[in-house]
């Protein structure tokens, strides 16, 4: 009985989960013989399912053999279209190159034609991209785009060449033609206005009296303008209505305008010197001025003098009047005292006509001393920049080398004008002491001859 037992039990252990005895709804075991018969229809249930799995899992092997053979059907055909297609591509190479080759061989020297149409064309683009006659014919460099972008065998038709010939026609023509349209005009103060624009060929534009400036498709104004003279002829061809007009063309298209721009003016220049500068030009205005002022009074000394060499009575106006009053009121005196006194009475007078000029004399050797003394400094201060920033920028340096050239200068304009005018005056002057002498030595002679 307990062998039995064991059996039973050890059945029940073997039992699989997914037996008979896995399931709620089957009916349990009462008796030994019912539990061989459960063993026996869970045991028939097993292999019942693992047959069908066996053949589920057959169905698929043949189904997988079956698509494997399709793919490698298929990679074959597809292998063999590859092999069509590289071998219809090589023909197609074959077939281009021998067209290209028959078409160069046609075309013959048209090739040489093309290519210099769309070098001239790439270069004619770049032309009109600057070109003042794009500010009032806008839009033109596409069509020299489409042209300079053709393929080597592209060639341009009969229509193209006659645009781009006809392109090249209006330049010229615009390029002498002098024309007034409206245009958007950038403002020096930063705003933007719609102005009339006067373009004169392909080489100025002008507006309210002022020169423009054309860059990258925008028309601004010059932040300066140059000269008077040119600023002039601005407006006299703006208000011109036929005719010929005098006006001030820039051939390089704004280049040399730009320089006539930052060119200073003597103004800026003269500003320069500095203080030392500005010591030297109120020198020399001092000089010339007081120059002036002694050329004046010499001058009507010296007419006074003519005149009373014309004349026998003295008259008391004049140098040469005072000198003959000293002889009318001593004629009773010995030679030696006469001439004495006559004597003291041109000494009495050469003061007066000598007045001023050592002052003159000063002013023209102390400039050039001061514009030497602004050399120097101006030096100094270029060696001191190049100190702290050294020699690489020029710029840093230049307003130490203005000052020392430009007070140089100023004293040397002040210098050689002041020695020659120092020169005439001082010339006449001797020249009217020399008349007093003259005359002087005639008295003494006279009235050594009448005693």
């Amino acid at each position: 009985m307990n062998k039995i037992k064991t059996l039973a039990l050890a059945a029940l252990l073997a039992m699989p989960a997914t037996g008979s005895f896995a399931q709620a709804d089957e009916p349990q075991a009462v008796s030994l013989e019912r539990l061989m018969e459960l063993v026996r229809q869970g045991t028939a249930r097993e292999r019942a399912e693992e047959r069908q799995r066996i053949q589920q899992f057959q169905a698929d092997k043949n189904n997988q053999q079956r698509l494997l053979n399709e793919a490698r059907a298929e990679r074959s055909r597809l292998q063999r279209r590859s092999k069509q297609l590289e071998d219809q591509f090589d023909a197609n190479e074959r077939q281009i190159t021998q067209l290209e080759g028959q078409l160069r061989e046609r075309q013959g020297n048209l090739n040489e034609l093309f290519g210099v149409v769309k070098q001239s064309s790439e270069d004619l683009r770049g032309f009109i991209g600057q070109s003042l006659v794009s500010v009032q014919i806008p839009n033109r460099e596409e069509f020299l785009d489409n042209l300079a972008q053709k393929r080597d065998l592209e060639l341009p038709t009969i229509e193209e060449l006659t645009e781009f010939w006809q392109m090249y026609m209006e330049e010229i023509y615009q390029s002498g033609q002098v024309v007034k349209f409206n245009a958007s005009v950038n403002t020096a103060a930063g705003g933007t206005e719609d102005r009339e624009v006067v373009r004169v060929g392909a080489f100025n534009l002008i507006s309210d009296g002022a020169y423009l400036n054309y860059s990258g498709g925008d028309i601004s104004e010059y932040g300066a303008q140059p000269a008077g003279r040119y600023v002039d002829s601005t407006s006299d061809l703006a208000t011109a209505s036929s005719g010929y007009a005098a006006f001030g063309v820039d051939p390089s298209r704004g280049q040399i305008l730009s320089t006539f721009i930052r060119l200073p003016s003597l103004w800026d220049r003269f500003n320069y010197g500095g203080y030392i500068g500005y010591a030297i030009a109120i020198l020399g205005i001092a000089g010339l001025i007081l120059t002036l002022i002694r050329w004046a009074v010499l001058f009507g000394i010296g007419s006074k003098v003519n005149a009373q060499m014309k004349s026998d009575a003295a008259n008391e106006n004049n140098p040469l009047g005072r000198v003959m009053a000293v002889y009318e009121n001593n004629k009773g005196v010995d030679v030696e005292t006469l001439e004495l006194k006559l004597d003291e009475a041109i000494l009495k007078d050469a003061p007066k006509i000598e007045a001023g000029l050592p002052i003159i004399k000063v002013i023209s050797v102390v400039a050039p001393l001061m514009g030497l003394l602004g050399t120097v400094t101006g030096m100094i201060n270029t060696f001191q920049a190049i100190t702290l920033y050294g020699a690489g920028d020029p710029q840093i340096m230049a307003g130490g080398i203005s000052q020392a050239l430009v007070t140089t200068v100023l004293g040397l304009l002040v210098a050689i004008p002041l020695t020659l005018l120092y020169t005439l005056v001082s010339s006449r002057a001797k020249r009217i002491i020399h008349v007093l002498e003259e005359q002087a030595a005639g008295i003494v002679a006279l009235h050594a001859e009448k005693n």
